[in-house]
């Protein structure tokens, strides 16, 4: 994980905008500190942690990674918020208000049309 967190430290991933990224590297370096441990642990990946969808080839200017949540990492998701607690599958984050968001490690749907399924594809 420290190998990661570096390279994104270095430098800001290509198609991400340089606010988000000054965040992701805040948000990276206070969970590490705080969870990183846990984190190795409980199998957490670099991906699971810091991933982002891989630019398409044809993409056009305006295609922005962190669209695709299905594909992007806890660390990205942050924005700021703590991670108040970590499982093997799910990291509790607590929103100013107190609200507790579930992000799920795996299966996680990327949006699409209301009633649009992994079962459609049968």
């Amino acid at each position: 994980m420290a190998n990661a967190f570096a390279a994104l430290e270095r430098r800001c991933p290509d198609r991400i905008e340089v606010p988000d990224w000054q965040q992701a590297v805040a948000d990276g370096r206070r969970f590490l500190a705080q969870w990183g441990e846990q984190a190795a642990a409980l199998e957490w990946t670099e991906h699971d942690l810091f991933g982002l969808h891989r630019v398409p080839e044809n993409s056009t200017a305006s295609y922005r990674r962190l669209s695709r949540y299905d594909e992007t990492g806890l660390v990205w998701l942050l924005r700021g918020r703590p991670v108040v607690a970590l499982r093997v599958a799910t990291a509790a984050i607590e929103h100013k208000t107190g609200v507790i968001t579930i992000y799920r490690k795996n299966h996680k749907p990327a949006l699409g049309p209301l009633g649009d399924s992994l079962d459609d594809l049968k």
